[in-house]
């Protein structure tokens, strides 16, 4: 049996969905050749699961090119961070000359060449650089997850963002969807649809916030970009999320994408998590 690769393995505080992928992967005793940048406690833990890990940067060819040798399935995805579109052009360009089958992608909800970001135009760019490689690129189209709302918390005592009216919509998923969708689309035999969009739970910012147990506290842009250089420490994670509660805010009550999507039913057979069960689950 073929072992499948898996970018993003070791896990990340951005929903670590390559993590989750290579664990149900080992569960049902499928080989996974996990992709690390760095080969440290996480990448120990990989190979205590059965895992073969490879260390490199999906940035390199050089490293990227001999990961993807004698694999002909590939989930990837890319923290956001500097050098997206660099990894996937790498990857596109490597699992070509490899005869890659199939890759699963990770994308965002609202990826368009006129997406209201200027991350979310890159990875309708990205999505473009996979296609037009030849090797069966599946993208899946997900909503902010859960993770990202935990962490403001966290940090701020209360559900401290730029996003206006607490009756402003959000359109949420818990990472261990997006996971479950993807490891599903991984081990499918037969043709699947080339974009799925993926959203778990539709609500506000004020019913998001009593699912924490906190306030909701609408904060000033400017003052929420300085907590938020403090807590993340990367200029793109800044940038990205800046725009994306600014889009939220701008478009209040609600989008044709915000809708719950019957994908993740579909390939899991159980209904997505909500917040509030991704919250009880939560150590």
């Amino acid at each position: 049996m073929e072992p499948i690769l898996v970018t993003g393995a070791a896990g990340g505080p951005q929903g670590g969905t390559g993590r989750r992928v290579t664990e149900a992967l080992r569960a049902g005793d499928h080989p996974v050749r996990a992709f690390v940048r760095a080969d440290d406690a996480r990448a120990a833990e990989l190979r205590e699961l059965g895992a073969e890990v490879v260390v490199g940067d999906l940035r390199e060819i050089g490293t990227v090119a001999p990961a993807l040798r004698g694999i002909r399935r590939a989930y990837f995805t890319y923290p956001v961070t500097a050098g997206m579109l660099d990894a996937a052009a790498v990857f596109a360009a490597a699992a070509h000359e490899s005869a890659l089958e199939r890759v699963v992608a990770v994308s965002q909800l609202g990826s368009d060449p006129a997406a209201g970001t200027p991350h979310m135009r890159r990875h309708w760019v990205a999505e473009q650089v996979l296609d037009r490689a030849g090797i069966g690129a599946v993208h899946l189209r997900a909503a902010v997850f859960f993770e990202n709302l935990r962490v403001v918390v966290e940090h701020c005592g209360e559900l401290a963002l730029p996003l206006g009216s607490p009756d402003t919509v959000l359109p949420l998923i818990a990472a261990a969807d997006v996971a479950a969708v993807g490891t599903a689309l991984l081990l499918a035999p037969g043709p699947v649809d080339p974009v799925y969009w993926l959203a778990g739970e539709i609500t506000t910012a004020g019913r998001a916030a009593e699912a924490f147990g906190v306030r909701y506290v609408d904060v000033d842009p400017d003052r929420w970009r300085q907590t938020a250089t403090d807590l993340y420490r990367d200029e793109v994670v800044v940038d990205h999320l800046a725009d994306l509660w600014k889009l939220f805010a701008a478009i209040g009550s609600g989008h044709s994408l915000y809708q719950v999507t019957d994908s993740i039913r579909h390939f899991t057979g159980r209904p997505p998590h909500t917040l509030r069960e991704y919250l009880a689950s939560v150590p």
